[in-house]
Formats: C-alpha cells, sequence, structure tokens
C-alpha cells in the first residue's frame, strides 16, 4: 500500500493536478475556449482527408491508436474500481481532473512532434525522450522515461488489459481467464508483426466503432434509470465533498480517498502526463505540432469526461452490482442489471476488443522506447514474445495486484515526463500562439 500512498498522496496529486492547471493558464484555456476550433481541426480534417505532413501513418490512426491505450478498461474496469476504492465523489474527480488534462496533454503531443526525428529505416519517431533530449538536452530525463515506458508496456498496457479481459470472459461466459490470454496474446501477436501501419489500421477500425457501441449501450441503460439520475449526481458532488474522515486543512483535502482514487484512475483513464500518446503521435503525418496536439485535447474528452461519465452514472442507477465485486465484473453486473444477461456477453465482447487495441497501441510505444536506448532493432522480437507472455500471465493475475503494478508504473514515467513538459512549456506556448495567429491570418 506504500506504493499507491505514494501514487495517490499529496505530492504527486498537486504535481500532476497543478502541470494541468498550469498550462490551462499558460495556454489561456485553450481547451476550453477554441473547443470547436479544435474539433474542426480534428476530427472535421480527418473527415475532409486533409494531413500534408510527413509520417507513417495519418494522423486520424494516431489518435486511434492512442485511445486504444486509454478507452476500454480504464473507463470500464478503472472507473469501477475508482468507485469502489474512493466511493461515489470519485467520478467527480476524475471529471475535474479531465478538464485541466486536456491542457497537458495537448502539450505532450505537440512537444513530440516539434522534437521528432527519423530513424535509421526513415520512420518519423517521436515521444518524450526525444523532447527531452533535443529540447531539454536532458539525456538523463530521456534514458529514464525510456525505460519506465518499456517496463509499463509490461503493466498499464498489456497485464491490466488481459486482466480485465479474462475477468469479463469469465464472468460472462465462464470461460477460464487463463484461456482468455493465451486468445489474446494469439490475436494480439498477429498485428504486433505487421508494424505500426498494422496496428493502427487494426486501432482505428476497432476503436471507433466499439467506443460507439458501449457509449450506446450505457445511454440506453441510463435511459431506462432515467429518473435515478439527478440523484445519482447529487451522490456523486455530495461525497466528493464529504472530507470528515479526512485531517483537517488543505491536506486533509487532497488524501480524502475520493480525490485520491478519481484522479488516479483519472491518470489511468486518459493518460494525460503519462507519455505513452506522444510517442504514437510522433509517427502521424502531422503538418503542425499544435494542430496534432489538439487531438489531445478531443482523446480526453471522449475517453474520461464522456466515457468514464457514462460508466460512472451505469454504476450508480442500475443496481446490478454486488458486494465484493470489483474491476470489469462490477461494470459487467451493472449493466447486466439493466439490461438482462445479453448485456454480460455484449459488455464482455467490448472488452475483449478494447484491450486488445490496447495492447496493440501499447506494444509499440514499448518497442520505440526500447529501440532509444539500444538504438537499434535487434531487440525487437525478443520484446515482443515477452510481451505476448505477460498477455498470457496478466489475464490469471490477481485484480489489485495488477492494478498496483499499473499504479506504480504511472508513476515512474510521469514524473520525468511532466518535468520535462513544464520545463517546455515556453516552446509549447510559442508554437501555439504562432498556430492560432496563422489560423486566425488565414480564416481572415
Amino acid at each position: 500500500m506504500r506504493i499507491l500512498d505514494l501514487l495517490t498522496g499529496p505530492a504527486f496529486l498537486l504535481f500532476l493536478a497543478g502541470a494541468g492547471i498550469f498550462y490551462t493558464i499558460r495556454l489561456g484555456g485553450l481547451q476550453f475556449f477554441r473547443f470547436p476550433q479544435i474539433w474542426r481541426e480534428t476530427i472535421g480534417r480527418s473527415f475532409r482527408g486533409k494531413s500534408g505532413g510527413k509520417g507513417t501513418i495519418s494522423p486520424f490512426q494516431a489518435a486511434a491508436t492512442a485511445l486504444a491505450g486509454a478507452l476500454g478498461t480504464g473507463n470500464i474496469a478503472g472507473v469501477a474500481t475508482a468507485v469502489v476504492s474512493g466511493g461515489p465523489g470519485a467520478v467527480f474527480w476524475m471529471w475535474l481532473s479531465s478538464l485541466f488534462s486536456m491542457a497537458l496533454k495537448y502539450a505532450e503531443i505537440l512537444l513530440s512532434v516539434k522534437f521528432r526525428t527519423v530513424n535509421s529505416r526513415g520512420e518519423q519517431v517521436g515521444g518524450p525522450m526525444y523532447y527531452m533530449e533535443k529540447g531539454l538536452g536532458c539525456r538523463f530525463l530521456a534514458v529514464w522515461f525510456a525505460l519506465s515506458s518499456v517496463l509499463a508496456s509490461f503493466g498499464v498496457g498489456n497485464m491490466a488489459q488481459s486482466n480485465a479481459a479474462g475477468q469479463a470472459a469469465e464472468a460472462a461466459f465462464g470461460i477460464p481467464a487463463a484461456v482468455t490470454g493465451l486468445v489474446l496474446a494469439a490475436a494480439v501477436g498477429l498485428a504486433l508483426f505487421g508494424g505500426i501501419r498494422r496496428i493502427a489500421r487494426w486501432t482505428e477500425r476497432i476503436v471507433p466503432v466499439m467506443a460507439l457501441l458501449y457509449i450506446g449501450a450505457a445511454l440506453w441503460v441510463l435511459a431506462l434509470h432515467w429518473r435515478e439520475i439527478p440523484g445519482a449526481v447529487r451522490l456523486i458532488v455530495a461525497d466528493a465533498f464529504d472530507f470528515r474522515s479526512a485531517a483537517g486543512g488543505f491536506f486533509g483535502f487532497v488524501t480524502a480517498r475520493s480525490v485520491r482514487f478519481g484522479v488516479a484512475r483519472g491518470v489511468f483513464s486518459n493518460e494525460a502526463g503519462m507519455g505513452s500518446a506522444p510517442i504514437v503521435h510522433g509517427a502521424a503525418e502531422a503538418d503542425s505540432p499544435a494542430r496534432q496536439g489538439m487531438w489531445g485535447v478531443v482523446e480526453v474528452f471522449l475517453d474520461t469526461t464522456l466515457m468514464c461519465s457514462v460508466t460512472g452514472l451505469v454504476l450508480l442507477v442500475s443496481g446490478g452490482a454486488r458486494p465484493g465485486m470489483d474491476g470489469a465484473a462490477l461494470t459487467l453486473a451493472a449493466f447486466q442489471g439493466a439490461m438482462g444477461e445479453g448485456a454480460a456477453a455484449f459488455l464482455a465482447v467490448a472488452i475483449l476488443f478494447f484491450a486488445a487495441a490496447s495492447m496493440m497501441g501499447w506494444s509499440y510505444c514499448g518497442e520505440k522506447a526500447l529501440e532509444y536506448l539500444t538504438g537499434s532493432r535487434r531487440m525487437r522480437s525478443v520484446y515482443r514474445l515477452c510481451y505476448l507472455a505477460a498477455i498470457a500471465a496478466g489475464a490469471a493475475g490477481s485484480v489489485q495486484g495488477v492494478w498496483l503494478l499499473s499504479d506504480l508504473l504511472n508513476l515512474a514515467m510521469a514524473v520525468p515526463n511532466v518535468i520535462a513538459v513544464l520545463l517546455l512549456s515556453g516552446t509549447a506556448a510559442r508554437e501555439t500562439r504562432a498556430f492560432l495567429k496563422e489560423e486566425g491570418r488565414g480564416r481572415g
């Protein structure tokens, strides 16, 4: 528990939340006041088929692959874990953290594209390790982050995903978790050995379809229980500010259970500050660092503001959950209680697809971090085999053990990354001002 206390303690929460608030102020509330423009520059341009930049995958494919690492288990299993551990008020703190996380994730992606480089195979590669080395001139932070990323790809990007999938398949179909892990390892292996292009082709198809189906199912449950929604919202807000059990004063405030688990699960859900999404976006056909950075705002909005919200409300209004449940099994029971036996099958399949897409995206992050550390691709096959073995092992692991490992690795990635992003805030602000000025001139 000391590891969890470190991750969800006052120092780290202030550090992470403060970085998001700092960037929100530094960028003039970009995610609030420019949201319509952000939507046009991301989703709108994707429908128009515009990119024009150099890269391996399209901006939309980059966003889908990055979202693959965030959508799904973070929303389905992570929200349930937050509610069980921190109470209904944790949902409120997930909402609040997402609003400021948008600015932080925007800056990460912008800096990744700004400082990306071309590897020996002629591919565009980026990520925090490159803006740490090229932007800050700090090889130490870059190595720290890259090493943490390799390890995290086995935890948050792998074992946590297969664990949620194993739970769901066992609860819905009675399939042993170990069997689910082996099937997932085989499926993910087919994509891994095809490189980022094959991974992106899978994720751009899987992620949007499964996200729409999941949100649709959640809205259906909420429509069936619309009378309970106002009470659920009141409970979330009331519990979020119930600090009677915490010590008095400011530090009592930030150590309240709902704050701790809400922010911690929020980090896992949208991955803002962790630095994984910038690695994927570094391969995008981006014609502007700022424009590509805007995908970070969209990702956090879709992931935490929208999907986590509907999941949290379903958990509170459905009445299907039972004491002693946690993670994916709890969310599964909530949907089943509202929609019947068919909901369990649907949600289990959704979790399987989300988990597979997430593991595909994270494998790319781990590979590129390893490539940065070793300077070659010779270790790639060994990494992939170990990665597939971890999928099988994670499916049968304990819920709390897997999430604890994921939280620790979140911390190891976030600390050097957020330090670097804060130190490079001047660069991010200048790039943003130049882009907005140029776009304003073009529209004028």
